[in-house]
């Protein structure tokens, strides 16, 4: 009750123009969530930069547990723990398009908008009240519906399930990949939308395997075994997947964003010993912060792969919906 009253005060607050609310030089697209993680943000913001391939893009993230502080332009020769595991990976992945990470929203937009972006992508800035963005995408977990959850520290939600109506679209994402009408209608009325809102669904898709290191041997991936190594909110989605494929034998699970020390290290190749022949699995996410560690044994180097992952609409009329709300939402 009292973390409802300090949200709902916070949010009277801006709303009645108590505390000033700023909009950036240029147009934002923000997607964010209100729940503590696992609504796969990454795969979305990587969406939008799909979509928004032939434009001057600009994305501006926070940096979740990164060792550097203030404004900071991520470079491909980065590391995790400088700039953190999502901008990194987006940097790599997108290298045409800027990415950025700054605490302060609005200073990191005022220093983007220096190089003239035609838009910036705002990962996670939905609670971020000072910056107003041209267009509020809000992610909700299809196995983790809002309309299920208490605010922390009983439940997972981080801020008022209410707040979804502030939104100017709504996507539930990591669906089945077929959906009756009939449920997307009940999922409208569960989640109390605005008629005018619009409401879209996505699924995850699963590209090839790829090697963590270079030197990565792809014999292992026709391997029947697999010891998986995950450290992300919610990794129920790839276990899912991987059991189509695979045999998991061992699990090793880790905190999300979690920072790999030797020991773990040690623990992986213990459990990599037992299996010789399995392939060694893990997230794109956690790729990122793997290849941070330093001597990384040649065992490990050989044998370990991600899956890389990519947000999809379950049909194409609800993705040309939703590149017209995006391309509208930059040209007003």
């Amino acid at each position: 009750m009292l973390y409802r009253i300090i949200l709902s005060l916070r949010h009277l607050a801006y709303d009645k123009g108590w505390k000033k609310v700023q909009k950036a030089a240029v147009p934002t697209i923000c997607v964010g969530n209100v729940t503590v993680g696992g609504t796969g943000k990454t795969p979305h913001v990587e969406l939008l930069l799909r979509l928004l391939e032939f434009r001057a893009v600009a994305v501006l993230s926070r940096g979740y547990k990164r060792k550097s502080r203030g404004f900071r332009i991520v470079q491909e020769t980065d590391t995790a723990r400088s700039v953190g595991d999502e901008p990194l990976q987006m940097a790599r992945k997108f290298p045409s398009a800027t990415v950025a990470v700054d605490k302060d929203r609005l200073h990191g937009c005022r220093e983007l908008a220096a190089g003239h972006p035609q838009v910036i992508v705002l990962d996670d800035a939905f609670q971020y009240r000072k910056l107003d963005a041209s267009l509020k995408i809000v992610l909700v977990d299809y196995s983790r519906p809002i309309f299920e959850d208490r605010l922390l520290p009983w439940g997972r939600l981080r801020d008022l399930p209410s707040r979804i109506r502030k939104a100017h679209a709504v996507v539930v994402t990591k669906c089945p990949s077929e959906l009756s009408d009939e449920e997307k209608e009940r999922w409208r009325s569960r989640l109390r939308l605005k008629p005018e809102q619009p409401l879209f669904f996505t699924t995850l898709q699963y590209e090839r395997p790829q090697p963590v290191f270079p030197e990565g041997d792809p014999h292992y991936l026709y391997a029947q075994k697999v010891v998986l190594v995950s450290g992300i909110a919610n990794d129920a989605p790839l276990r899912s997947h991987i059991s189509d494929t695979y045999k998991i034998v061992r699990h090793l699970r880790f905190p999300d964003h979690h920072a790999f020390s030797r020991k773990d290290i040690r623990n992986i190749a213990a459990a990599a010993s037992q299996t010789p022949i399995a392939c060694l699995m893990t997230t794109e996410k956690d790729a990122q912060r793997l290849r941070d560690v330093p001597s990384m044994p040649d065992a490990l180097r050989h044998r370990l792969f991600y899956w890389p992952i990519r947000a999809a609409f379950l049909s194409q009329e609800e993705e040309s919906a939703f590149q017209d709300l995006v391309l509208s939402a930059l040209e007003g």
